[in-house]
Parts: structure tokens; C-alpha cells; sequence
């Protein structure tokens, strides 16, 4: 079975993936001589640095998240498909998908990331991640679950229900972190007044020796300084070595209870199948060249997260950041543009403009260039960008209009489980003997 598209007589561009990388390269692919073919698992683009308010109440995910379709409403040269992508065929230059099959002229490959539990694979399913619109839903649902549970036993027989632990101090770590004391500061004890929320623990551990490795040692002093206001406890150089449900150990041999482990320690490319694994560097991201050709291959390209392009200034290669994303589309489309031109394309150079967190209310860190501020203005900056970056206007109101309610009420009006979220409990007694039984 095949994929069924328009007929074009111009070469096809295949796009797997359509977050930041894959949507930008079909936008400046719009209304030239290609036929584009813009494929995803979702229908919708979700604008992931905002996921953890979704996660916390803040916004609803229709704020953050943008209907492909509409995106290309009226562009001719672009077909969108809902599909998941599961094997590359370069020898007959084809692609298998479930919803069948599609050939191409070229092939770029956006997949973008996912979690990467390290050693923890095997019971990965205990941790909550936040990488998607439907992780961040099962998040706020979970969260507001068991603090119903907890409100049922007035909190005496499980207090881990209320102890959060987020593993991982990047910045999706450090603004959950923040979001949730602002809720045990203002949401919480309106909502719950029978419980002691003074014995509510935000717990946020970090495997290296300061939050926000990647900012300036400036940014990370101040982002810790403004956890701690919330009452966020930070443990530095302290790596998770196990979890048993209800208990979390770290290498320093202490033990923490928990029901909720928010993951955010790293990330790991998601590709589909079928590439030489001569192409495949570290961290399961691709190798590409200065063009952001896939190593060994004429017609396939990689592009964000996924791809692994290293120098002497990235020997790891690039962050995996939505801004490289981005800046690599719109290279990728101008040497697409030049190749079928017979001119030479243009190698990629990165132009960092530098990184932002936020943590609560009037409270932010910013590094531009050469210039680096922390606090009130920072902020506001931070809630700037994110705004013009969110696709749709009516996105940008929503967001706009939600972050203003929360600012001026001290609340977060989307506490609402919609659909109740259960996650496989971890009992090792149990699992040694099921082990014992199929031995």
C-alpha cells in the first residue's frame, strides 16, 4: 500500500518529523519548485518550552499546541499526512509508514528527541517525562490525584503523595521546579486546607555541580537562589541510583520518598529505522556534515536534535535546542534551493542568540551575547519571546490572556482532570517472584 498524494512534476521533498526543525524547513519550502510532503505522528505542532505550565495548570495545550493543516491552508506545494514513520529504504529511496508506503527525491529526517533514562530503561515506566502535549496532561492529572488521594487520608498514611522529585536541573527542570512552589506557595492551600503542606517537599536533583549547566555560572547562582525562595530543595552532585515506588535513592546512599518523579535529565535522538549504523553517533543522533547530510548518503538529510553535527567548536555537536532547529531548516532549504540550481550550498554556522529560563513569577535569567541580566526585566523578555515564537494568533492571545489571569489572581485556573492518569506501581517483592514463577 501506498501513500496516496497529489501528482507533482517537481522533485519530492519528504519531511519526517514537524516540530521546530521539520515545520520551518516546510515553510520556507512553501511556493517553490518542490512537492513537500510534511509528515508527524500529531496533527498539531506543540510549542515545548511551555509544556510545564501546561503540566502545572497554568495553559491549556490548544495555548501551545498549532493544527498543521492550518499552518499550510491554501499552499499547494505541500501535503500533510498523520503518520508514524517506520523504516527508510535508501537503496530504493522509500519510506515505510503505517499508513503505507512513499517514495523521495529527498529525505530529511526531524524527529527531534526523547527521554533518555540512562540506566533506568527497565522500570522507565515509573517516571513521568515531559516531552509531549499528552506527557504534560498525565502530569497535571497525576499530580492533582494524589493530592486527592492524600485530602482523603488527611495526608498521615502517604506522604510521598505530596513530595515531587524532578531528576534533572536543565531549564525544563528548574521553571517545573518554580511552577510547582509558586503552587505550593498560592494554589494549594486554597484548595486543600485540611492538609499540612508544610511537609510538601519539591525536590530537585542534579547529577553535575550547578542548575542550568549550560547558562553562564552567573545565571545558575541566581536561578538557584530563586528555587530556593520557593522552598525547592536543590541537591547538586547528587545522581539518582534507584527507586522502588514510594523511595528514591541517590550514589550519597540517602533515601527520599516519592510517588511522582518528573524526568528531565537528558535527552536521546528518535529516529526511525533503516540508516547505516556507521551513521549513528552518541546519544542515538545522527552523523551529518556541514550541509546537514546524513553521512554516507547523497539524498538524506538531518536536521534539530536528531542531527549530530560535529567540529571543533561542537565536538558533541550542536544544543539540542529549538534555535539550532530552526537555523538549520532554513540553511537546509537555501542549499535545496542552490543544489537544484547546480550552485554550491552554503556550510552551517550557528548564530547563538543566546538562552533564557524563568522561575515563578517576576523572577527569570537571560543570557544574550555579552550581555547577561537576571530578575524583573528578564521576565518580561523571557514572556516576550515565548510569545512571538508561539504560532497563531490566537495562541499568542490565549497564552497572553492566561499568563495575566495567573499573574493578577495568584492562580491557575486549569486544575482539572480530564482524564485520570494510572501508572503501573513498582513493587519488587512482587517482580522477583513473577521473575521466580516464569523461571
Amino acid at each position: 500500500m501506498t501513500v496516496k498524494i497529489p501528482s507533482s512534476q517537481h522533485p519530492r521533498v519528504v519531511i519526517i518529523g514537524a516540530g521546530f526543525g521539520g515545520l520551518e524547513l516546510a515553510k520556507k519550502l512553501r511556493n517553490k519548485p518542490f512537492q513537500v510532503i510534511l509528515l508527524d505522528k500529531n496533527n498539531y505542532h506543540n510549542f515545548q518550552p511551555l509544556l510545564y505550565q501546561v503540566a502545572t495548570g497554568g495553559l491549556e495545550p490548544d495555548s501551545i499546541a498549532y493544527p498543521i493543516r492550518k499552518v499550510f491552508q491554501g499552499v499547494k506545494n505541500i501535503s500533510f499526512r498523520m503518520a508514524e514513520v517506520q523504516n527508510i529504504d535508501s537503496e530504493s529511496n522509500c519510506i515505510q509508514t503505517n499508513i503505507g508506503s512513499l517514495e523521495y527525491d529527498h529525505l530529511v529526517i526531524a524527529t527531534g528527541s526523547k527521554a533518555n533514562y540512562f540506566n533506568f530503561d527497565s522500570i522507565s515506566d515509573q517516571f513521568m517525562p515531559l516531552k509531549s502535549v499528552p506527557d504534560a496532561l498525565n502530569l497535571r492529572s497525576y499530580i492533582l490525584q494524589n493530592f486527592e488521594e492524600a485530602i482523603a487520608t488527611n495526608g498521615e498514611e502517604l506522604p510521598e503523595l505530596i513530595n515531587f522529585a524532578i531528576v534533572g536541573a536543565g531549564p525544563t527542570g528548574v521553571e517545573l521546579a518554580g511552577a510547582l512552589g509558586e503552587m505550593k506557595k498560592y494554589i494549594f492551600p486554597k484548595d486543600y486546607p485540611e492538609l499540612d503542606l508544610s511537609r510538601m517537599r519539591i525536590m530537585l536533583f542534579e547529577a553535575g555541580d550547578r542548575v542550568l549547566p549550560a547558562m553562564s555560572a552567573e545565571a545558575s547562582a541566581k536561578a538557584e537562589k530563586y528555587i530556593r525562595q520557593f522552598e525547592v530543595e536543590v541537591y547538586l552532585n547528587t545522581p539518582v541510583s534507584a527507586y522502588s515506588g514510594s523511595e528514591l535513592k541517590t550514589d550519597t546512599g540517602d533515601v527520599y520518598r516519592t510517588d511522582t518523579i518528573i524526568w528531565t535529565a537528558g535527552v536521546q535522538g528518535a529516529h526511525p529505522e533503516g540508516l547505516d549504523p556507521k551513521s549513528i553517533a552518541k546519544g542515538n543522533r545522527i552523523l551529518v556534515d556541514n550541509f546537514n547530510q546524513v553521512q554516507g548518503y547523497k539524498n538524506i538529510y538531518a536536521i534539530g536534535d536528531i542531527a549530530a553535527m560535529i567540529s571543533d567548536d561542537f565536538p558533541k555537536g550542536h544544543p539540542m535546542v529549538a534555535p539550532v532547529a530552526i537555523q538549520q531548516a532554513q540553511n537546509l532549504a537555501k542549499n535545496l534551493l542552490s543544489r537544484k540550481a547546480d550552485k554550491n550550498p552554503t556550510e552551517f554556522k550557528y548564530q547563538d542568540k543566546g538562552s533564557m529560563a524563568t522561575i515563578g513569577r517576576n523572577r527569570a535569567v537571560v543570557d544574550l551575547p555579552g550581555f547577561k541580566f537576571q530578575g524583573f526585566f528578564a521576565w518580561w523578555v523571557w514572556m516576550f519571546v515565548h510569545i512571538i515564537s508561539l504560532i497563531g494568533f490566537r495562541n499568542k492571545l490565549a497564552t497572553l490572556w492566561g499568563w495575566a489571569y495567573n499573574y493578577f489572581t495568584y492562580d491557575r485556573a486549569m486544575r482539572l482532570i480530564i482524564r485520570p492518569y494510572k501508572r503501573r506501581k513498582h513493587d519488587p517483592q512482587t517482580e522477583k517472584e513473577e521473575t521466580a514463577v516464569e523461571a
